[in-house]
């Protein structure tokens, strides 16, 4: 895990937990009892992502969030894959390993297709979704996400992110819709996160797979039937430079037993932008009778 010194630990005060895969030891965060509400993040992100909602939330509910391998306060072996289809099978075994039930999902970024690669395959362990500006479907064919994929997984993108940090320093302030939202506080919480050119490994490995893992998203998405009645909320920054109104339109379509919440100013790492909608939303949501 390394130094932590830079770690707020007003603004994240969680107790450490570690679940220890073949790999290395996962970082986690399990805060209150009752309900389990699983936050599932992306790249270059981790469970602070997630904080304000845990700190609202957990008073009522169980509110766990793993930091994936690569990310966060979890190891960072260099000489792992990173795949997200190895990631989702960390994830898999430590659902089974904290053995959780009637789980409430909440995914953002890539924590979409790996956390809807669990909910096709144990569907009546889902009891309800919370998708925020994420996709779980193939976009080989896609020109906006294979241009992406192939700068910043290639060789330009490995030398920014190894070098640079680009994705925590550069990107995550572009894709906010209001940049002033992502404070130098906060900001510093995902950098320091990734603090040398080999712990970024992931952070490089994720938009590769963008188009690589492309039989891996078509089998999760063929599966997505089997979620159609779930109920579901999106909450969808429209200022998103990354999932647009077009991919929201598709989840909608595969989703039906949903409400949308729009929101006009934000962009693409919701929970961090709009904290007190996903807070008001997410409640709401929990305290509906299934």
């Amino acid at each position: 895990m390394g130094n932590t010194d830079w770690l707020d630990r007003n603004e994240y005060p969680f107790a450490s937990h570690h679940f220890k895969t073949a790999a290395g030891r996962m970082h986690y965060v399990d805060e209150g009892s009752g309900e389990v509400i699983l936050f599932l993040h992306g790249n270059p992100a981790w469970s602070f992502l997630y904080r304000k909602q845990i700190k609202h939330l957990s008073p009522h509910y169980r509110c766990i969030a793993p930091d994936y391998l690569g990310f966060g306060l979890s190891d960072k072996p260099y000489d792992w894959s990173y795949l997200p289809e190895d990631h989702a099978k960390y994830i898999e075994a430590f659902i089974e390993h904290l053995g959780l039930k009637d789980i409430t999902l909440v995914v953002n970024d890539w924590g979409g297709p790996i956390g809807m690669h669990y909910a096709v395959h144990h569907p009546d362990n889902i009891k309800r979704l919370m998708v925020l500006n994420t996709w779980a479907w193939p976009v080989d064919d896609d020109l906006h996400y294979t241009s992406f994929s192939a700068m910043m997984g290639g060789p330009v993108g490995r030398f920014l992110i190894r070098h640079f940090n680009f994705f925590a320093n550069s990107f995550m302030r572009v894709a906010f819709g209001d940049k002033r939202k992502l404070t130098k506080h906060a900001h510093d919480h995902y950098r320091n996160a990734l603090p040398t050119g080999e712990s970024r490994k992931g952070s490089w490995v994720f938009p590769r797979r963008i188009v690589h893992s492309t039989p891996w998203l078509r089998g999760i998405w063929d599966k997505m039937p089997t979620l159609k009645d779930k109920p579901t909320r999106f909450v969808w920054g429209m200022k998103d430079v990354a999932f647009r109104e077009q991919e929201l339109k598709r989840w909608q379509q595969t989703l039906p037993n949903s409400t949308t919440l729009r929101l006009p100013t934000a962009g693409h790492y919701v929970s961090e932008e709009a904290p007190d909608e996903v807070n008001e939303v997410l409640a709401n949501f929990l305290a509906e009778r299934a």
